[in-house]
């Protein structure tokens, strides 16, 4: 499966440098899932501990980190925003920041 991660305007990819600035066992854990989607497409979708956020965007949960996520279609994911678990406030704001760069994808949520 074709992994498409967010890009800030400055040419980032978000979602690596949010990985790559954890704690190694987290890192390593995130860069695992990454590596089993890429090679097992929706079935590992299915082994990880995902939630439905709203309409079509998900989170995959790993130690206390979240990452947020569009399937487009069976071949491509959009990973759009990484973030530590966080309360109620927080989660608004992240959520919020997901959907702003769904749209910035041209990707349907709702």
């Amino acid at each position: 499966m074709k992994i498409i991660d967010f890009i800030n305007e400055g040419g980032k990819n978000v979602i690596k440098e949010y990985l790559s600035s954890l704690p190694k066992k987290e890192c390593t854990e995130g860069y695992k899932i990454r590596h089993r989607i890429w090679n097992d497409g929706l079935l590992a979708l299915e082994a990880l501990d995902t939630r439905q956020l709203r309409g079509k965007l998900w989170e995959i949960k790993f130690s206390d980190n979240r990452i947020m996520y569009v399937l487009k279609d069976k071949d491509s994911i959009y990973f759009l925003h990484a973030c530590k678990k966080q309360k109620n406030k927080a989660e608004k704001f992240e959520l919020d920041t997901a959907l702003k760069r769904a749209r910035k994808y041209g990707l349907e949520v709702d």
